[in-house]
């Protein structure tokens, strides 16, 4: 029986195999490097390949169909300019950075994954 898209999200996650995708926020929420996993998850070969697409497009797609929502990523600015002007840099690479989160989705409640459906 082949995994559903949570399922396969899920190995992933707990595998150390790739670095494109992590548990945030203390397991509450789903981060993706979106150019890293565009080369290291969909830029496999067809036997190798985790998800039946090559476009991170319908990945997202099946995040929203499955109940997964964006979620934004605060920083929190500082006064000074020096300071301002490193964090600018480090957002900005931050917006590479994807956060999904999911009520039934959480790497401290695993049994909760049988409750994430497809809408």
């Amino acid at each position: 029986l082949p995994l559903c898209f949570p399922e396969k999200l899920w190995k992933m996650l707990e595998s150390d195999q790739f670095r494109s995708i992590w548990w945030s926020e203390g397991g509450k929420c789903v981060a993706i490097n979106k150019d890293l996993f565009k080369v290291e998850v969909l830029g496999r070969g067809v036997c190798q390949r985790i998800f039946n697409t090559r476009h991170i497009k319908s990945v997202i797609r099946q995040l929203n169909l499955y109940g997964f929502t964006k979620v934004q990523q605060d920083f929190q600015r500082s006064a000074s300019l020096p300071e301002f002007l490193s964090e600018e840099a480090a957002a900005s690479a931050h917006s590479q950075i994807l956060y999904y989160y999911n009520p039934s989705f959480n790497r401290a409640h695993p049994w909760l994954l049988g409750m994430c459906t497809r809408r």
